[in-house]
């Protein structure tokens, strides 16, 4: 597009009127009055015009390019647009034309993102820049042309070097830790049955081993997890492993040292529960182990008993465990591979470490170490929402969110997240994820605005919203259904009403907190929004074209038609990113005029299959609802979206059932799975169990007077930090008994509530330390990420990590003002 020039420029003696400018490679037509082509160059035009105010006398040859013939190869067969022109002439004859290299989009290669060409091609006009600054020769521009190509020459080589040698490094870890997972077999436990009565015990009489360190025995049976609220007059059973320490001359007997461990009995018999202990192996001295039963009554128990060896200690596990979560991390951090393979590398690593120490689960025991609960809610979840996408519902509420908020785009989104966080108190947070990701990315498209940086704000008043109620979080969740808990008097009204209230004050904090944040962020686009809707295209396309498998002729050729039309949009893109004007849209002044077209062009496709699909969410929604207060369902979440799922593909007679399973994140799932096996792998090597020990620990060093404040305030950043790293759920469960136990302990005393709420606000609200801490967090990016809008890992640390550490000092000084200055304990 020409632009006259305000004033017309003299250059040589010609006067210059009109001038093409667009972003970067740029076109400079200079032309008389006439319209006569004078001038030619491919640069950024800016420095152009600023070389040709400056030196006048300095004109600039043009060597024909087959890129730029191909885009203007109609005007060159014009009589007047010549390689020569009158502007040239002198210099042409003196010094020699010059020759400025073209950087067409056209040419760019398949490994570079063309989202980000307009900055590449604006990075590669180097001789321009040179020519802007400094009035040197041709031949030296030639040359430091030459050395940069150089430069970039050996850049790419170092790239592919250092891609090399990543893809060699992690197979040979791979290989590795698969030698060792299979050098170690899996011995398998072996359970004995123990009739126990109070008037006999069992025995038994173990040689230890030359390279073992740690006896690890586990029951089974009719058992209580953590500790009951009376102590003395439960039913119990005492086990005792003695050992004798190795003497220190032969004049002395060896010392005995005995570890008892008491383990309460369910008064119902109805659970089957599964409890270990670690024992430290002082000596090559044998051990026994014996189990007494104490009862009310005369009668036998029955329970089940397995005893095994360890060959490293506490601490190497410790240490071990530390390093696998840190590796994983740093896989995520630095993007060196996709964070789902990430997780199954760390998992992998985890159960090579576990068979090295001789705790090999076998693959019965891993699979049961994935919570299939979670994967079929999101499955479900994820059925719904892909065929809920097909009626236009989302693009409806878009319009009106837009619609409502009267065109003032932070209006917008902190009614977005308002909204996100009074839905994730009642709904599974996964839940609102994944009803809320579709609906904000469409309306970003729709004003222009980056879906990246609205979902993060969103997912992360998700996560706060979530542990306002005792179903919004799956740590409230556990806390509450502890019947030890229930029986101090922490019930379902109580604990709603607590932690409501705290969070009420960490979303008055963090909504200013959030708008600090983004205070030089820019939410817009730098580019128009036809340029976006167009690269978001050309994404789609590809993405369908990759998803064709080419097993046949005619898939082949459909496979090539996509491709030819991902090639054609390329090109179309590649014109209009030479013709727009770079700038930054501003808040839409003009709303009102413009919200009827909007409602025009995004409208309800299928008003029928909306109301199958509204049945159906609503009958689910309503389930969860139930699910919670009646304890008659015998229906939990994952059944619930389940069936959901299948009741609404009937309903809306779905034929091509392999479209909706494109649409299932598979990545998300597998990502879950594969934390799930790290996480129960990271518990087995006694990580969080030593987290835990070793914050009971700092309690009880802190003076009796100040021991509750020292409690919460440990408690509350020790799990929102920890839960930031992994997941909250079985930190959650770890973490309940040992606090049952410290607040029971004669030496400390603490009361129990003020801990719980401690423990649930920073297992809740550190989810949002990091983009793998909670499980919206993961289902958000992988949905945005299939959208072509997926954030890294540190685009969400920037807003998450400052908002958790905020959310938690608010939260932590509401517990100290309620439990503290007003004793409500």
């Amino acid at each position: 597009a020409l632009m006259r020039l305000e004033k017309p420029v003299t250059t040589c003696g010609a006067p210059l009127f009109y001038m093409a400018r667009s972003s970067p490679p740029s076109f400079l037509f200079a032309t008389d009055s006439q319209g006569t082509f004078l001038d030619l160059a491919v640069t950024t035009s800016e420095h152009i015009l600023q070389f040709l105010l400056m030196i006048p006398s300095f004109t600039v040859s043009f060597r024909s390019h087959p890129p730029f013939s191909q885009v203007f190869g109609s005007r060159s067969k014009d009589p007047c647009f010549t390689e020569n022109t009158p502007l040239l002439r002198n210099f042409s004859q003196e010094k020699g034309s010059w020759c400025t290299p073209v950087c067409h989009p056209e040419f760019i290669t398949g490994e570079e993102s063309w989202e980000d060409s307009s900055a590449e091609w604006e990075g590669r006009s180097l001789l321009s820049r040179e020519l802007a600054g400094s009035s040197e020769s041709a031949s030296l521009e030639k040359g430091e042309l030459l050395d940069s190509a150089h430069v970039r020459f050996r850049l790419a080589k170092l790239r592919c070097c250092v891609r090399w040698l990543k893809v060699a490094g992690l197979f040979v870890f791979v290989v590795l830790c698969s030698i060792l997972f299979s050098l170690y077999p899996d011995q398998g436990k072996l359970w004995q049955l123990l009739a126990l009565s109070p008037l006999e015990s069992y025995s038994v009489n173990l040689s230890s081993h030359a390279d073992s360190m740690l006896l690890q025995v586990g029951l089974a049976g009719a058992l209580v997890a953590g500790s009951p609220s009376r102590l003395g007059r439960e039913e119990h059973v005492l086990v005792e492993v003695t050992q004798a320490n190795t003497p220190g001359s032969r004049w002395r007997r060896p010392q005995q040292v005995t570890h008892n461990w008491t383990i309460f009995l369910n008064p119902s018999r109805s659970e089957h529960v599964v409890v270990s202990r670690t024992f430290e192996v002082l000596s090559r001295e044998p051990v026994s182990i014996s189990v007494h039963a104490s009862l009310q009554q005369t009668q036998i128990v029955p329970l089940l008993m397995t005893h095994q060896y360890l060959r490293a200690s506490v601490e190497a596990q410790v240490t071990i465990a530390a390093v696998i979560l840190a590796g994983v991390y740093m896989l995520i951090i630095f993007e060196i591979v996709h964070r789902t393979l990430a997780a199954m590398l760390g998992s992998l690593s985890a159960l090579a470490a576990l068979a090295v120490i001789g705790d090999r689960p076998s693959l019965t025991h891993v699979v049961e170490w994935i919570d299939f609960e979670t994967l079929a809610l999101l499955f479900g979840m994820m059925i719904l929402v892909a065929i809920f996408s097909e009626t236009g519902f989302f693009d409806y509420c878009a319009v009106k969110a837009y619609q409502l908020s009267r065109g003032r785009v932070w209006t917008m989104i902190f009614m977005l997240c308002l909204v996100a966080a009074v839905l994730s108190a009642f709904l599974d947070n996964v839940t609102t994820a994944l009803l809320f990701t579709p609906v904000t990315i469409r309306l970003c498209e729709v004003l222009n605005l980056d879906p990246r940086q609205v979902l993060i704000a969103e997912v992360i008043f998700t996560n706060i919203g979530g542990a306002a109620t005792a179903i919004g979080d799956p740590p409230n969740v556990i806390i509450v259904s502890n019947q030890e808990l229930r029986k101090m008097g922490l019930d379902f009204a109580g604990f709603t009403a607590h932690m409501f209230a705290g969070i009420c004050f960490v979303l008055l904090f963090s909504f200013p907190l959030l708008r600090l944040l983004y205070w030089n962020k820019k939410i817009y686009n730098k580019e128009p929004s036809e340029i976006v809707e167009l690269k978001h295209e050309i994404h789609v396309w590809r993405l369908t074209a990759q998803h064709i498998s080419p097993a046949s002729r005619e898939e082949t050729a459909v496979r090539g038609m996509l491709l030819g039309k991902v090639l054609t949009l390329e090109r179309l893109l590649a014109q209009r990113l030479h013709s727009f004007h770079r700038q930054i849209s501003q808040e839409d002044k003009n709303w009102e005029t413009n919200i009827q077209e909007l409602q025009r062009k995004h409208k309800i496709s299928d008003k029928t299959l909306l109301a199958k699909c509204l049945t159906v969410l609503v009958f689910v929604i309503f389930m969860f609802f139930l699910n919670s207060f009646v304890p008659g369902v015998h229906l939990d979440l994952g059944w619930i979206a389940i069936l959901g799922a299948i009741w609404l593909l009937i309903l809306a007679d779905i034929h091509d059932f392999e479209i909706i399973l494109h649409r299932v994140e598979w990545a998300t799932l597998l990502f879950f799975a594969a934390l799930f096996v790290l996480m129960e792998a990271l518990a087995h090597l006694h990580l969080i169990e030593y987290v835990g020990e070793q914050t009971a620990l700092l309690i009880k060093m802190v003076p009796e007077d100040q021991r509750l404040t020292a409690a919460i305030i440990l408690v509350v950043w020790v799990s929102g930090i920890t839960s930031s790293l992994i997941d909250n759920i079985p930190f959650t469960a770890t973490m309940i008994p040992v606090l049952l136990n410290l607040s029971r302990d004669p030496e400390v005393s603490l009361p129990a509530p003020p801990l719980m709420y401690a423990l649930a606000l920073g297992a809740c609200l550190g989810g949002n330390g990091t983009l793998i801490g909670a499980s919206a967090n993961v289902v958000c990016a992988g949905i945005a990420e299939k959208h072509g809008y997926g954030f890294s890992f540190m685009e969400f640390f920037r807003l998450g990590f400052p908002m958790m550490v905020v959310s938690c000092m608010v939260g932590m000084c509401y517990l100290l003002v309620a439990h503290i200055v007003m004793g409500w304990n």
